[in-house]
């Protein structure tokens, strides 16, 4: 049984963002712009994904398999 996983990269910089979407991009382990993370689908992190939508592009892992 594999997890499902989300593939998230970092478009727009958080700098002069709202303190708690830094806090979501640095949660997410991206440290700047163009950095890839591939994540667990959780609700934990797609709650963080949806706050900082705006400065992601996301994809599911298995879709590029």
């Amino acid at each position: 049984m594999t997890k499902n996983t989300l593939k998230v990269k970092l478009v727009k910089s958080p700098h002069g963002r709202l303190p708690k979407h830094r806090a979501c991009v640095a949660g997410l382990g991206l440290r700047r712009v163009g950095s890839v993370r591939e994540l667990e689908d959780t609700p934990a992190v797609r709650g963080m994904v949806a706050k900082v939508a705006y400065l992601l592009e996301v994809e599911n892992a298995e879709d590029l398999a």
